[in-house]
């Protein structure tokens, strides 16, 4: 007897989902808004491929970043070569295995693309919306594949770009129905600046502040350790503390802004920023906090976090990082972008009941009795559909009980029922399943009974 074969799975795969009906339309709800919005703020849309060189990723996220990059295998004889190239040296060259990987971010991709065509404008005002993949333990709210929901602006380095991001990013929250968010505040010359004031080697400065970056996940105590673990000694992390604690006193940025020494530009910036978002949707919300970090390793200047009381971390973040695109080329191009996290939004979303009716499904289930051809039922629902109406027509020839009975399984509110008098009279009997009343109406008439009621 052969051996049964092994069960597979019909889950995906751990940190990724399926999106049902109801989900996707959450999901186009949210995003109609967030491109409606972007584009009203002078943005133009740009889409990059799933698969980068690795090349172009590597190196730009630090160290741990690179580690939560997908990469994707050589294939065929190219994977051959480099396994047989790896057994005879006795050890697996991971580069050697793989040149391309999934794009872990947006702004990533949108550094090439400005560094590869040279006819963009001057300011480069992009929006992008599309899926990004990390190699992440899934958590609440976390997850391996999901949506980023990206704008930036190239070529200036005026804080009223700054101000122009996260005004978007607070317009879109706000047209979503968010109210208490909190956009906060930071510049990463004012934490490198209080880093090496405590004490901190300047080659553990990308360690500390990936550190500090899980502050809010992890705790005062919990950061303490992991400066531990990465060689930072006790007295240089209580001294980080330290400072950080002085910078929240009342007056510290201005304080710091009015002098020369190290941190003062930086403080000048968000000054400055602020100053230039007090009229935008984003001034009401901004808030300096000294403890933000923002673990990637590009960031230059403003850094942003958006945070609201019930979502542990946050729902999105950004910052200017000047340096990226240079990369790339040899002439360096300012930047500053903010990124909204679809899931993070939608999760808190639908926790607090925020969804108006999204009309899921069909508003009128079409059925037909014996004796009606297939032609004058899809010729009825067909009519119902050009005057507006989302109408699905029960495909099978089956007992009216069954056909109703399935009207309720779909959550249709109306059943317009088609027999051959209808036909002849050019009706249709339309019962509505919540009150239970049928009446005759003219099929013309139809659509605006049902978008009436």
């Amino acid at each position: 007897m052969a051996a049964m074969s092994q069960s597979i799975s019909t889950k995906p795969p751990s940190g990724m989902r399926d999106f049902l009906a109801a989900d996707v339309q959450r999901r186009r709800h949210v995003l109609a808004i967030v491109q409606r919005v972007y584009e009203s703020f002078g943005f133009v849309p740009l889409e990059t491929p799933t698969i980068e060189n690795l090349t172009t990723l590597l190196g730009k996220y630090g160290p741990e970043g690179d580690q939560l990059l997908y990469r994707l295998l050589h294939r065929r004889d190219k994977l051959r070569r480099a396994l047989d190239e790896g057994l005879q040296a006795g050890a697996l060259d991971e580069l050697g295995l793989a040149d391309e990987g999934l794009r872990y971010d947006l702004t990533v991709p949108l550094a090439r693309v400005v560094a590869n065509y040279k006819d963009l404008p001057a300011f480069y005002k992009r929006y992008q919306i599309q899926p990004v993949w990390r190699a992440d333990r899934p958590a609440k709210g976390r997850f391996r594949e999901f949506y980023q929901c990206d704008v930036d602006i190239t070529g200036s380095q005026s804080m009223v770009a700054d101000a122009e991001v996260a005004g978007a990013i607070a317009t879109v929250l706000e047209q979503l129905g968010f109210a208490d968010f909190r956009i906060l505040l930071n510049h990463r010359e004012l934490l490198r600046a209080l880093v090496a004031e405590a004490g901190i080697e300047a080659e553990r400065e990308s360690s500390a502040l990936i550190a500090l970056d899980k502050l809010d996940k992890i705790g005062v105590d919990g950061v303490r350790k992991e400066l531990g673990e990465k060689g930072i000694a006790e007295a240089a992390a209580g001294a980080l503390f330290a400072g950080l604690d002085a910078m929240r006193e009342p007056g510290a940025l201005e304080r710091l802004a009015a002098g020369q020494g190290a941190g003062a530009n930086g403080a000048r910036e968000l000054l400055e920023l602020l100053a230039a978002a007090a009229g935008s949707p984003a001034g009401r919300h901004l808030t300096f906090d000294p403890t933000l970090a923002r673990g990637l390793s590009y960031y230059t200047g403003p850094i942003f976090e958006v945070q609201v009381d019930d979502l542990a971390g946050s729902m999105g973040g950004g910052g200017r990082y000047d340096g990226l695109i240079g990369m790339f080329q040899k002439q360096p191009v300012p930047a500053v972008g903010f990124s909204l996290g679809l899931e993070r939004v939608l999760l808190v979303m639908e926790q607090r009941g925020m969804f108006p009716d999204l009309g899921i499904g069909p508003q009128l289930l079409l059925c037909r009795m014996a004796g009606v051809s297939a032609a004058d039922a899809v010729g009825t629902a067909t009519a119902l559909r050009a005057a507006g109406l989302r109408v699905e027509l029960f495909a099978d020839e089956a007992p009216m009980k069954k056909q109703l009975a399935y009207a309720n399984t779909l959550g249709a509110p109306f059943v317009g029922i088609l027999g051959p008098q209808e036909v002849e009279q050019g009706v249709l009997a339309l019962k509505d399943l919540r009150s239970g009343e049928q009446v005759a109406v003219p099929v013309a008439e139809v659509a605006g009974r049902v978008q009436g009621a």
